[in-house]
């Protein structure tokens, strides 16, 4: 033990000799490539929450990862590269240390033809290889906190604390906004990855005035994190004309025209469950319940609206219904946070508290830092009779709270009484 806080005292003096270098220097690397891989993948059902979930449609989510495909074979960083569509409407795209890239639906439904597409996932890739992520990461002095971040756990820390941090390390990554310098370097290495899949790289300026015309009505929420200067234009258009490009590339493809009419066909039943969610979060769950209602009668598969009525559903004490949405969203899309917590709430009400448990454990090792799946596996394992694991949870549940969860008072009853 001794050791190891010895080991954790050298390491964070090691960021404060060289936290300098490690932004300047392009060869030097503080953050191992296995750990900037292992938080990227940590964060990515973090992303697909923040963002609406993922879109539920495979022959989408499949023609999103062959593009990225196509580009990462001419990428310099070989890395475990993935590819996402979620279903926010924002106008972004974004990616995660290490690998993990994201695409909005609002986004890919403004674009008009496949190398604009091409254009906005080489851009991603190329910070992704610039490390644009793990400098930002290495300039933390918490970085004994990320060496550890696949476990969450810290051996001198308490568990509560520890999951506050990696919430904390989340919403910096997925809000981190780039220097000029670095969509400079991107934008070069996004325009050679495209040119060497054999697409045009002028998509990619395409996409850029596509954004300055959107910014007229309201700014597109990539422009947040990526600036866009009128000279980055000019300077990208330059450089593509002062490459010796041979050979004639790929403009467009009547499969991405499939792929967004597909899209586009689904955007009255996302339109529904944006007016739901609005009037759900203000408070007006009857109301937000009918248009949930309708946003999934004109889209068989928008599992995120199922989530909502069986949320809804299970506070008017209507478990049966309540379980028939949750379930017909965790078929349609088992494999993500919200699905499988929905599902451990509902089987909790029901009195199935084994299944609960289950589903919530999932849930859990999905997002590790959200306090109400704590305290709804301490009420499974209270029911259960197993006063230890409740307790544990019911003390995790409440160090991540902040004291705005309204099961709070009762936490802290039952540990009390435990």
């Amino acid at each position: 033990m001794l050791l190891m806080k010895a080991r954790f005292l050298i390491l964070i003096f090691t960021v404060f000799l060289i936290s300098c270098a490690s932004s300047t220097s392009s060869s030097f690397t503080l953050l191992p490539e296995r750990k900037e891989i292992e938080i990227g993948q940590s964060y990515i059902p973090v992303a697909i929450e923040e963002f609406d979930g993922l879109y539920p449609q495979e022959e989408v989510q499949d023609y999103i990862s062959k593009l990225g495909n196509t580009l990462v074979k001419h990428t310099y960083r070989r890395l475990p590269y993935k590819f996402y569509l979620v279903n926010s409407e924002q106008v972004n795209a974004f990616a995660l240390p290490g690998g993990p890239v994201f695409i909005t639906r609002g986004l890919l439904l403004e674009l008009e033809n496949e190398s604009q597409l091409v254009g906005v996932l080489g851009h991603e890739l190329g910070h992704i290889n610039a490390r644009h992520h793990a400098r930002f990461l290495e300039k933390m002095v918490a970085l004994n906190i990320l060496l550890g971040i696949g476990s969450v756990l810290l051996s001198d820390k308490p568990y509560g604390q520890a999951l506050i941090q990696f919430g904390q390390i989340g919403g910096m990554l997925l809000a981190l906004k780039f220097s000029r310098d670095q969509e400079r370097e991107a934008d070069k290495l996004g325009i050679e990855f495209t040119i060497k899949a054999g697409y045009d790289p002028n998509g990619l300026i395409e996409v850029f005035h596509i954004f300055k015309r959107l910014e007229k009505n309201r700014l597109p929420e990539w422009l947040s994190t990526h600036p866009l200067p009128e000279s980055r234009i000019k300077e990208n258009t330059q450089f593509i004309k002062s490459l010796s490009i041979s050979g004639t590339l790929i403009k467009d493809s009547e499969e991405f025209h499939k792929i967004r009419r597909a899209v586009l066909s689904t955007k009255p039943s996302f339109e529904e469950f944006s007016r739901g969610k609005k009037l759900y979060q203000e408070g007006n769950k009857d109301l937000a319940y009918r248009h949930f209602l309708k946003s999934v009668e004109l889209w068989e598969r928008n599992y995120v609206a199922m989530l909502y009525l069986s949320l809804i559903l299970l506070e008017y004490g209507k478990l049966d219904e309540s379980f028939k949405y949750a379930n017909r969203a965790y078929a349609t899309v088992p494999n993500v946070f919200s699905t499988n917590y929905v599902m451990g709430l509902v089987q909790f009400k029901r009195g199935q508290y084994r299944e609960s448990i289950r589903y919530l454990e999932e849930a859990r090792r999905l997002i590790p830092n959200y306090p109400d799946v704590y305290y709804y596996l301490g009420r499974n394992w209270e029911a259960l009779g197993d006063r230890r694991k409740a307790f544990e949870n019911y003390k995790t549940a409440v160090e991540l709270s902040g004291g705005k969860r309204p099961w709070e008072l009762d936490a802290r009853e039952r540990l009390k009484r435990l």
